[in-house]
């Protein structure tokens, strides 16, 4: 009862810390790169010859990944970056298990001049959808 009073009260103050709220998780969506759908993702494999790298880890890959990805785990990329360079001229799709990692290698692989984008919804939105997974 007591906050719909404050609510009441203090709707400037309110408002303006929803807003702010709204504002970050918007910056925050949109600073890791483009999102693609799963639709988008297999039009990009099958037309403009994209790579799929999965950031998950080796045992999450191995039981089940989409078709000619390649596993780079998260932790790993900073190091093994050097092994991407040659698909430097392509696009690279980011998948990793529900969205929440990608963004930040997206950020870093598009500081590094690599034309990245990622998965929205990761391997679970790809499950979700039915498609298919290899083992």
């Amino acid at each position: 009862m007591n906050i719909m009073v404050f609510i009441a009260e203090q709707w400037i103050l309110v408002a303006g810390l929803a807003a702010l709220i709204l504002l970050f998780f918007y910056r925050e969506s949109t600073q890791g790169g483009p999102q693609l759908s799963v639709h988008q993702l297999t039009n990009a494999v099958n037309n403009d010859n994209a790579i799929i790298l999965d950031i998950r880890d080796s045992k999450e890959f191995s039981a089940g990944h989409i078709v000619d990805a390649i596993n780079v785990p998260y932790a790993e990329v900073k190091e093994r970056l050097e092994t991407l360079n040659k698909y430097r001229d392509r696009q690279i799709v980011i998948v990793d298990k529900m969205g929440q990692h990608a963004g930040a290698i997206s950020r870093q692989l598009i500081a590094d001049g690599f034309n990245a984008n990622r998965l929205r919804g990761g391997i679970a939105e790809w499950q979700q959808q039915n498609l298919p997974l290899v083992k």
